[in-house]
């Protein structure tokens, strides 16, 4: 997984206002939960710019964050971005401290590779799934999930049971499709005519 390098300042005031005041400021409030930062586990409150986390935030890749808190540091990736509702503005973040010995949760983009038989067909690929959580050690996870279309015949779809990846663990329904080759109308009357 990629690093993302990010600095906070910590934060004692909670609640809808202090929050208010601190987006009002282009500041985003966050939490982490952190043996590292907080003695006994709870969750440890810090704020970090907007302009900082849009990188960060608005993108399909998965980074493993390189959190400095007033010089406190530990690695995190995000569990939950919170958005507002109307205006689809960032309003909280949420992180999780990450252990090199620990598995981690985290949903990876799918890019499909390959030129599917269906498609020689006359039939049309279609991503079902954007993204995959799975589970495992962060060092093992990958930035993205390949997966070979190849062998997807005209009107088959490739199901997240059909997949499998070193050291990971998928968490989805396992008849959930990822991929499909849908029929056109050309390869549909391609079929007729045969």
């Amino acid at each position: 997984m990629k690093e993302f390098q990010l600095s906070g300042t910590k934060r004692t005031d909670n609640g809808k206002k202090a929050a208010r005041q601190l987006r009002a400021q282009g500041l985003i409030p966050c939490n982490i939960i952190s043996k590292k930062l907080s003695e006994n586990g709870e969750s440890y409150m810090f704020t970090v710019k907007a302009a900082d986390v849009r990188n960060l935030i608005y993108t399909s890749q998965v980074y493993v964050v390189n959190l400095d808190i007033e010089g406190d540091k530990c690695q995190a990736i995000i569990k939950e971005a919170q958005f507002g509702p109307v205006n689809e503005e960032l309003l909280h973040l949420d992180f999780i401290q990450i252990d090199a010995k620990q598995p981690i949760i985290v949903k990876v983009p799918v890019k499909l590779e390959g030129h599917a038989d269906g498609v020689k067909a006359g039939g049309k690929l279609v991503k079902v799934m954007r993204d995959l959580t799975v589970k495992g050690k962060y060092a093992d996870i990958p930035e993205r999930l390949i997966v070979d279309v190849t062998d997807i015949k005209l009107g088959k779809v490739l199901k997240v049971k059909d997949l499998a990846f070193d050291n990971i663990e998928i968490l989805n329904v396992k008849e959930a499709i990822v991929a499909a080759v849908r029929t056109t109308r050309n390869s549909s009357k391609a079929a007729a005519a045969e």
